[in-house]
């Protein structure tokens, strides 16, 4: 989605899912950690192993922004209530506005750390994600009486064209497209899917579709380094379909969320109450 659009805050997405945050927590702190230096570094299916936040160059550091997040998911932070509690902890370490910083190879470069848009991106981001991976967990045990999954977008100004052409289509839950398109298919994306039965499809009016010949995926620049000069690529999935005016059109993940966060989650959770 269009990255002016209002950030989903964890209320928000309970209301919307109708969900506790228990999944989305447990998703959260499943993870490692992982120290990268540019975004391009990890992507998609690594996330779900290892937490990062480029440039954040520290253990200690990428433990403090966790904690935060853990924190804003359980208790319903807002995004301006996560800002306040975690930029003061930010600053006092030093990761704060626009720094010269030496990285592994011993290269200085200027760079941004912690700012107000960061910290957005890193709240909207994240917890989009661990909500998405606790829906998707959720949607996994009920395939039974509902096999059908649709794609939901919001439907207002700040919608890509692409995420709109897609609303409403309804996939089956084993179809090869939701390995790939399951939301957020990129930042500030508030797209989600809903699990149906066959005879709510029917009742809807709706068409059970496939993404058999209309799947593809491609390379796509993601920048240059600059140390370098190494152009930089990430693969991603795209899917030719319709608008509602019958116009053809392409959607495609933005690079790094060529993914459906929490792929295993369902199961992680099962082994988890079997041992118990």
């Amino acid at each position: 989605m269009a990255s002016a659009a209002k950030p989903v805050n964890p209320a928000d997405l309970k209301a919307i899912f109708g969900l506790e945050p228990e999944k989305a927590m447990e998703y959260l702190k499943s993870k490692g950690y992982a120290i990268t230096w540019n975004w391009q570094e990890m992507l998609d299916q690594a996330h779900d192993q290892a937490f990062t936040v480029a440039k954040a160059m520290r253990l200690d550091l990428l433990s403090d922004i966790r904690g935060a997040l853990e924190t804003a998911l359980q208790d319903g932070q807002t995004l301006k209530q996560f800002i306040a509690a975690l930029q003061p902890t930010l600053e006092s370490q030093g990761w704060w506005g626009q720094q010269v910083i030496v990285d592994s190879q011993g290269v200085g470069e200027l760079v941004q750390l912690g700012s107000p848009r960061r910290l957005r991106t890193i709240y909207q981001t994240n917890l989009q994600s661990a909500y998405m991976a606790g829906r998707k967990a959720d949607m996994e045990e009920t395939t039974d009486t509902h096999p059908n999954w649709m794609y939901v977008a919001i439907l207002d100004g700040k919608t890509r064209p692409s995420h709109r052409a897609l609303h409403g289509q309804v996939f089956r839950h084993d179809d090869p497209i939701w390995a790939a398109i399951f939301p957020p298919n990129g930042f500030n994306c508030r797209c989600r899917v809903v699990a149906l039965t066959e005879a709510s499809v029917r009742r809807r009016g709706l068409r059970i579709v496939s993404s058999e010949g209309r799947m593809f995926t491609e390379t796509v620049e993601t920048g240059t380094d600059k140390r370098t000069g190494e152009i930089r690529t990430a693969e991603v999935t795209g899917l030719r379909t319709t608008d509602a005016a019958g116009k053809a059109i392409t959607f495609l993940t933005d690079p790094g969320f060529n993914h459906a966060p929490g792929a295993g989650l369902a199961d992680m959770l099962k082994r988890k109450q079997t041992a118990v």
